[in-house]
């Protein structure tokens, strides 16, 4: 039940479509006699933070704090393990198009075939099922299998989970398949900004994990503070609105080990 109403929840809440909710709801609003001015509010609101979104750093500050959590540290020594979550693919175009699929996260893969290639040693698990709720058949590890062909990994060399539907079941299904054995070394791939929540949950289920964040998304002092890239200032602020929000609702699941993990 958390996983559809966290669905239905963002696609109204996530800061793209609340803007243009609110522009719509504004633009009806000054149709009528009696709202017309909560309409020119609401508008005016929509429109200066559209601003600020196409003209500002905001979604740069927003994510900075995710992103610098847990700083990148180069693995030494014997790995076990090396575990990648889901989220970096595509699904509904590879299988229209026969061809392995990448969205803007596409740097798990790469990181997580580098660490599989230097350490031959270690398991290696992608995690990741189908977290649509239009398209559940539609799972990420067909493409995961292609690309990471295409970089070089056999398809017999990594594990495959294939049944979660967010992070919350990528860690306690993962964790079920490989059953980690106390002491060991895991390395958790996933996108930077994602990395707090993440560890928080591996860490709640009782599975230590090292963070090697890849796919960030700014720099480390969030500049330039004016990027006039509206469309990709609203991703970044659309994730990292997200992850703040899936920070605070799954603190108070009891999913995460603290309100904000950190090394």
């Amino acid at each position: 039940m958390s996983f559809i109403l966290s669905k239905l929840l963002w696609g109204v809440f996530a800061p793209g479509n609340a803007l243009v909710l609110a522009v719509a709801l504004g633009a009806l609003l000054l149709r009528t006699r009696r709202w017309q001015r909560a309409g020119r509010r609401l508008v005016t609101l929509a429109a200066v933070l559209l601003l600020l979104v196409m003209y500002t750093g905001l979604g740069a500050l927003v994510a900075l704090p995710l992103e610098n959590r847990f700083p990148r540290s180069v693995p030494e020594g014997r790995i076990d393990g090396i575990i990648m979550l889901g989220g970096a693919l595509n699904p509904p175009i590879t299988a229209d198009r026969g061809d392995p699929s990448l969205n803007d996260a596409a740097e798990r893969i790469l990181g997580f075939a580098d660490l599989v290639r230097r350490h031959p040693e270690a398991k290696a698990v992608f995690t990741g099922g189908s977290g649509r709720l239009l398209a559940p058949d539609l799972k990420e590890d067909v493409t995961a299998r292609a690309a990471l062909l295409q970089a070089g990994i056999p398809a017999d060399r990594v594990l495959y989970e294939a049944e979660s539907r967010n992070t919350w079941e990528n860690a306690v299904f993962s964790k079920e398949m490989v059953k980690p054995a106390p002491g060991e070394r895991w390395i958790l791939v996933t996108s930077a900004m994602h990395m707090p929540r993440s560890v928080g949950i591996f860490r709640a289920v009782g599975w230590e994990v090292t963070p090697y964040p890849v796919d960030y998304r700014t720099k480390h002092d969030a500049t330039p503070w004016l990027r006039f890239e509206f469309g990709q200032n609203l991703v970044i602020l659309d994730d990292a609105v997200r992850e703040w929000i899936g920070l605070t609702a799954y603190w108070l699941m009891g999913r995460t080990d603290s309100l904000f993990p950190g090394p």
